[in-house]
């Protein structure tokens, strides 16, 4: 068995999950940011917000980080400012094509 090692195959295993985890929680946190944004950083009468709290806690993301969130989408702590755009065309033979998207880069087309 040489050349085996079981923390090496510990090691890879955990890289995998923990980049899976942070790309969750990226997406909950850009998810959060703008729910606070839109309705306002309360989770009683925002309910977009209430749902994507809700996601968050159900993947173990830290509390400390849900609310930290919260205040930079009420723009009480500064970062990031992602923003929800719509694009519209049209494809091949016509078709109508609506896009929407969410990002930090805003660019005029």
């Amino acid at each position: 068995m040489s050349g085996h090692s079981k923390w090496a195959n510990i090691k890879h295993t955990k890289a995998k999950k923990d980049a899976e985890r942070g790309n969750l929680f990226s997406k909950l946190a850009r998810e959060i940011i703008i729910a606070a944004r839109h309705g306002g950083g309360n989770v009683e009468t925002n309910s977009r917000l209430r749902v994507a709290v809700e996601k968050a806690r159900d993947a173990n993301m830290p509390s400390e980080n849900i609310t930290r969130l919260i205040k930079r989408g009420t723009g009480e702590l500064e970062g990031v400012s992602y923003e929800e755009l719509t694009y519209e065309g049209y494809g091949p033979g016509g078709v109508a094509i609506l896009v929407e998207a969410t990002t930090d880069r805003k660019s005029v087309v």
